[in-house]
Order: structure tokens, then sequence, then C-alpha cells
């Protein structure tokens, strides 16, 4: 039997770093988080492409031409959805409640680097927080 799919699952939305940790430790709690800075605010530019603004000053225009009219993407042509797109809830970059982007993904982008360099270059940030 399948794990029914979790579109979502934030509990920690709008928490600080620092409150995350508390309450996981509160609550005898270990895990491996990955935080990397929030998406907060974005932009829709001409030919498929975004702006997004981060809360540690990374900025930076991000081409997703490359998704147009794929799958759930080709919904971007109607009703001038793509214009539309926005920071949820969850910190996701959406468009609506079914089309969205990890801001991860996009962050890594603008700093050029690899999931792997980037926790490499974060480890000691972490690992103090163990």
């Amino acid at each position: 039997m399948n794990a029914p799919e979790i579109k979502h699952l934030n509990l920690f939305a709008g928490l600080e770093k620092s409150s995350i940790f508390a309450l996981l430790k509160i609550f005898n709690l270990y895990v491996i988080t990955i935080m990397i800075a929030k998406a907060i605010k974005v932009k829709a530019l001409d030919n498929y492409s975004i702006f997004v603004w981060f809360s540690d000053g990374v900025q930076g225009s991000v081409d997703l031409n490359h998704l147009a009219h794929k799958g759930v993407f080709h919904e971007w042509d109607k009703n001038n959805l793509f214009t539309q797109v926005h920071v949820d809830n969850y910190g996701a970059i959406a468009w609506n409640d079914y089309i969205d982007i990890c801001p991860d993904s996009i962050y890594l982008q603008l700093k050029g680097l690899t999931f792997e360099q980037w926790q490499q270059q974060n480890q000691k940030q972490y690992a103090s927080n163990q």
C-alpha cells in the first residue's frame, strides 16, 4: 500500500530558527534540518522568468522557460497565471494551490551552488545546532 502524497508539510512556517531548535529540544526530537533563506518576494518577468528576493539579501532573476508548456506548467498560459506568482503561506514560489516550485532550488541556482556545495559551506553552522 502506498503512502498518501503530502503536498506541503511545514510545521515551523514563520518561526525563527532558534525557536524551532528550542521546540525540538523541548520535545526531545533530534532531526536533521536544512534551512536555506526564505523567499520573501517574487515578481513575474517576461519570457517565463521570475525575480526573487530572499531573506538573507540574495536576489536575482531565474529563467523558468524550460518548464513552460510541460506537465502542470502548461497552465501558466491560461488566464495570465504566470503573472500571478507569489510566495505562498508555506514559503513556496507558487502560482496557485497546485503549481509551485521549491524556493531552495531557486536560491541555490542564484548562488551558483549545488546542494552539496551549499551543505559543505554551511556544515559548521548546522553542526552547532545539533
